[in-house]
């Protein structure tokens, strides 16, 4: 079902999301950015036809900003507009401001709503960005799949959303969390997984050239990088070498499309010169070795 929608994984990832789905449990992956946790949400919501919720995490998230807002200018707007015709009824304009039509759904609610096409995938993107209350909030959230409006009351989802939390692990999310979940670390791919994976999202790119690319960007990951280049890297150089009719690569070829791969400006100081050339020579025998 994922390699219908173009993602490429082992049976060891394929297994952890067939559970996640029989077992209604949340699926917790880890790994480091770059790796293709984010495009397991998106192919599970293309493939099941379901709708992708993405909370998007940041630091200083908190369970109002996920959960819900009241769109306070339009209730403004609303009282100016009672007072004025000089006909408000306080009781019947305070339960028309905290109603449906002022409130501003946030991705939590969202996934809470009952949904024609079946319950929608959230994905809790980067969820080591946030803090541990939202963490603790979460875990209350996740356990029931409701939430609370001081305002409404309890809203419980009819049926529980697939949810998938991701983490770049920049900081240990706690261990309450993770047992509510089905843990996988998502990894690096092998050099013929990874191959499989830019065959697919750029499979304009010749065999030649693909291995090439594959196998510079594995041998560069090995190197004292302050951020090693991911698959998502990978696929993005593939575009942009592709963009430059590029055949085969070179020192000079390298150089000018780092900051494809590279995104710290002393990881890039590193690879100009014979470093480029030393690292492209060594992928070039690991192809002839394979």
């Amino acid at each position: 079902m994922l390699s219908d929608e173009g993602y490429v994984c082992g049976r060891d990832l394929a297994t952890v999301v067939f559970l996640s789905l029989r077992l209604g449990r949340p699926l917790f992956l880890e790994g480091e950015a770059g790796v293709g946790k984010t495009e397991i949400a998106k192919a599970l919501s293309a493939a099941l036809g379901r709708r992708l919720i993405r909370l998007q995490c940041y630091e200083g998230l908190d369970a109002s900003s996920a959960v819900y807002e009241w769109n306070f200018a339009a209730q403004m707007i609303a009282i100016r507009t009672a007072e004025a015709s000089g006909t408000a009824d306080r009781s019947a304009l305070n339960t028309e401001l905290f109603g449906p039509d002022y409130l501003v759904e946030r991705p939590l609610l969202q996934a809470m709503r009952e949904d024609p096409a079946g319950p929608p995938v959230l994905l809790i993107d980067e969820l080591d960005r946030t803090d541990e209350p939202f963490e603790a909030f979460l875990l209350e959230a996740l356990s029931d799949f409701q939430v609370t409006i001081p305002e409404i009351g309890t809203i419980k989802a009819p049926k529980p959303p697939i949810v998938i939390l991701t983490s770049n692990r920049t900081r240990e999310v706690h261990d309450a969390l993770k047992r509510r979940c089905l843990y996988h670390w998502v990894d690096y791919p092998n050099f013929e997984r990874e191959i499989e994976i830019l065959q697919s999202r750029a499979p304009e790119a010749a065999e030649a050239l693909s291995k090439e690319i594959v196998a510079f960007v594995q041998q560069l990951r090995t190197e004292d990088l302050f951020k090693k280049p991911g698959v998502a890297e990978t696929i993005d150089w593939a575009k942009c070498l592709l963009a430059l009719d590029v055949l085969t690569l070179s020192p000079e070829v390298i150089s000018d499309t780092l900051g494809a791969i590279l995104k710290y400006q002393d990881d890039i100081a590193k690879l100009h010169g014979s470093e480029a050339k030393r690292l492209l020579d060594q992928a070039r025998a690991d192809i002839d070795s394979a």
